[in-house]
C-alpha cells in the first residue's frame, strides 16, 4: 500500500507532528479513563451504527487490517497478508494467539461466519454495497485453508479493498460466533470480541463502561492509527453520555471526565486557560447539508442552485470553526494530499443569482424544512445560519428540530427536504464519493443519484495511479457543482481536549478516540 503513504504523508505530515504527544515516563497501568460522548450507542451488532457507536465498538472488536496515522493500511487481527499476482486473491494471516473476550482462539472460519451473516443482513449492513458487485467490487468467495488463514477472492483488481476492510463505518470486525444464541439472534448485553477492552455495563442513556482485557495480545507493529499495537494500560474506560457542550465542558475543568472529543474551536483558548491541554489537526469528517433530490420542489436543479446561491458558506466554515477550517463543498478534504483549489469551485453567494434562479423554478413561497437537532451542536448552528441566509433571500424556510436518533432514522429512510448532517471521517475520497453517490430508489441514503458521476468513482476505485484518480475527482466535483445534489460546508478539524493527568493520548485525522496505549498518572 506504498501508493496511499506517498499520497497522504506530505498532506498530513504537519498536523500529525502536531498533533502527536510523546512521553518520557513509562507507561503505569491502573485506574478508570473517563471519555465523553454526546449520545448513547445505537447497538452492538456492528448494523444499527453512527459515530458513536462505531468508536466504542472498535474498542471491543477488531477488523482484519486497520487504518494507520498516516492513512496507510496496517496490520490488526491480521498480522500479515499476500495478495496475488493478478490482484484478484488476498491471503490473511490470523495473528498467532488471538483469542476472543471469552478465551476461545479466533480461528479462520469465524471470519467467514462474520462475513456471511453481514453479507445475509443485505442492505441492513451500511457496506455491503461495497462489496457485492453493484459499486464494481464483488466478493465472490472467501476460503479458510486451515485456522488461521483467510483468503478473500475478488472479482477484479480493486484500488479501495483492503481500504474497504478497513473502513471504520463498516464494522467489519470479527466476532465470536457465540454472540448469536440458537435462535441466530444477537445478544446486545454481552458483545464478545478480540479487542483490547471487553463490555462491563451498558447503562442505557448514561454510560458504557469497558474494562481491560489482560489477555490481549497484540500484533508486533507498533501502535498507529487503529492500527498495530493496541496494548491497554487503563483497567476501566468509562464512555460517559453527558449531551450538553457546556455541561461537558464543566465536568472536564472540574476532572469528571478525562478526555472531551470535538471541543468547539471557540472554546479552544478559555480550556487552554484553564490548564487543559488541547490537541488538534486537520480532519476528514465532512459537514454538508443534504438536500433530498427527489423531493417535488428541490427535485428542479434551478431551486437546488438558487438555493446554492443563497447561502454565504465561507461565513458558515468559519464561524463554525474559528477560522480553523475553510469552505469546502467536495468529497476531497483540504488534508488530502489530492485537493487543490479547483475543489472549491462552486455557485458563489449571489443573491441577485438566487432571485432568478426562483423565478425561472417557478418558486411560489414553498416551505423548505431543514431538519436538525441539538446534540451536535454544529449541526443545529449550521441549520440556524442556513434558514436565516435562505430567508434573507426570499425563500421560506424552517428550522425542524429533532432528536438525533429521530434525524439519523430520517436520513437512513431519505425522509427531509434539508437535513444539517455530519459524516464520519472517510479516509480516501473514493470512501466518501461511494457514500455520496447511489441509486435512492434502493439506496435511501444515497445523496446524488448520477450514473455519469458514478461510473466516474468506480473508475477511481480501479486505479491506484496519483493523477489519474485525481482528475477524476475533479471531473466528479465538475459535476456536483452544476447539479448541487448536496451543500458541502467544511471539513470538521479534529480537536480534543485532554486533562493534564493523561498521557499518550493523541489526535489523527480519522477523528476517532482511542482508549488503548493510553494512562493516567497517579
Amino acid at each position: 500500500m506504498s501508493w496511499k503513504k506517498s499520497i497522504f504523508s506530505a498532506a498530513l505530515g504537519v498536523g500529525l507532528t502536531l498533533a502527536g504527544m510523546a512521553y518520557a515516563e513509562e507507561p503505569q497501568t491502573g485506574g478508570t479513563l473517563n471519555i465523553r460522548i454526546n449520545s448513547d450507542i445505537r447497538g452492538t451488532d456492528g448494523l444499527n451504527r453512527d459515530g458513536n457507536t462505531d468508536t466504542v465498538l472498535h474498542h471491543i472488536f477488531e477488523t482484519l487490517v486497520a487504518y494507520r496515522e498516516d492513512l496507510t493500511i496496517g496490520p490488526l487481527l491480521a498480522e500479515s497478508w499476500e495478495v496475488s499476482q493478478d490482484g484478484k486473491t488476498y491471503t490473511f494471516k490470523i495473528r498467532e494467539g488471538a483469542t476472543y473476550h471469552n478465551g476461545d482462539p479466533v480461528k479462520a472460519a469465524d471470519v467467514k461466519w462474520n462475513w456471511d451473516r453481514r453479507v445475509a443482513a443485505g442492505q441492513e449492513w451500511f457496506c455491503n454495497s461495497f462489496f457485492d458487485g453493484s459499486q464494481g467490487l464483488k466478493v465472490e468467495a472467501i476460503e479458510t485453508p486451515d485456522d488461521r488463514t483467510v483468503v478473500f477472492r475478488i472479482n477484479e483488481p480493486n484500488a479501495l479493498f483492503l481500504a474497504q476492510l478497513a473502513n471504520i463505518q463498516c464494522n467489519g470486525w470479527i466476532a465470536s460466533p457465540k454472540n448469536v444464541g440458537a435462535d441466530d439472534k444477537w445478544n446486545p448485553d454481552l458483545p464478545i470480541g478480540t479487542g483490547p477492552f471487553k463490555l462491563k455495563e451498558w447503562q442505557k442513556g448514561q454510560y458504557i463502561a469497558l474494562e481491560r482485557n489482560a489477555d490481549y495480545k497484540p500484533v508486533k507493529e507498533k501502535m498507529s492509527g487503529l492500527a498495530g499495537d493496541r496494548t491497554p494500560y487503563v483497567d476501566d474506560v468509562k464512555f460517559l453520555v453527558i449531551p450538553d457542550t457546556s455541561a461537558s465542558e464543566t465536568a472536564l475543568f472540574a476532572g469528571q471526565i478525562d478526555i472531551l472529543p470535538n471541543l468547539e474551536a471557540s472554546r479552544i483558548e478559555e480550556t487552554k486557560g484553564r490548564g487543559v491541554t488541547v490537541l488538534s489537526t486537520p480532519g476528514l469528517a465532512f459537514t454538508p447539508l443534504l438536500i433530498q433530490t427527489k423531493d417535488p420542489l428541490l427535485s428542479n436543479v434551478k431551486m437546488r442552485q438558487a438555493i446554492a446561491h443563497a447561502i454565504d458558506f465561507a461565513q458558515i466554515a468559519n464561524a463554525r470553526t474559528n477560522g480553523m477550517s475553510g469552505f469546502n463543498p467536495s468529497g476531497v478534504a483540504q488534508a488530502s494530499a489530492f485537493f487543490d483549489d479547483d475543489f472549491l469551485k462552486w455557485p458563489k453567494y449571489d443573491l441577485e443569482a438566487t432571485k432568478a434562479l426562483l423565478a425561472e423554478a417557478g418558486y411560489k413561497g414553498e416551505i423548505i424544512k431543514i431538519q436538525t437537532n441539538t446534540r451536535y451542536q454544529g449541526m443545529y448552528e449550521n441549520g440556524v445560519l442556513t434558514q436565516a441566509m435562505l430567508a434573507a433571500a426570499g425563500i421560506n424556510a424552517e428550522l425542524e428540530v429533532l432528536d438525533w436518533a429521530a434525524q439519523l432514522d430520517n436520513y437512513l429512510a431519505g425522509k427531509f427536504q434539508i437535513q444539517a448532517f455530519g459524516y464520519s471521517a472517510r479516509l480516501d475520497p473514493s470512501l466518501m464519493y461511494g457514500v455520496l453517490l447511489g441509486d435512492k430508489s434502493t439506496d435511501p441514503t444515497a445523496q446524488w443519484d448520477s450514473k455519469e458521476a458514478f461510473d466516474l468513482y468506480l473508475k477511481s476505485t480501479k486505479t491506484t495511479n496519483f493523477e489519474e484518480r485525481k482528475a477524476l475527482f475533479k471531473q466528479i466535483h465538475a459535476l456536483m457543482a452544476q447539479e448541487v445534489p448536496i451543500l458541502g460546508l467544511y471539513y470538521e478539524p479534529v480537536t480534543d481536549a485532554v486533562n493534564a493527568n493523561v498521557k499518550g493520548y493523541n489526535v489523527w485525522p480519522a477523528d476517532k478516540t482511542r482508549a488503548w496505549g493510553v494512562w493516567k498518572t497517579k
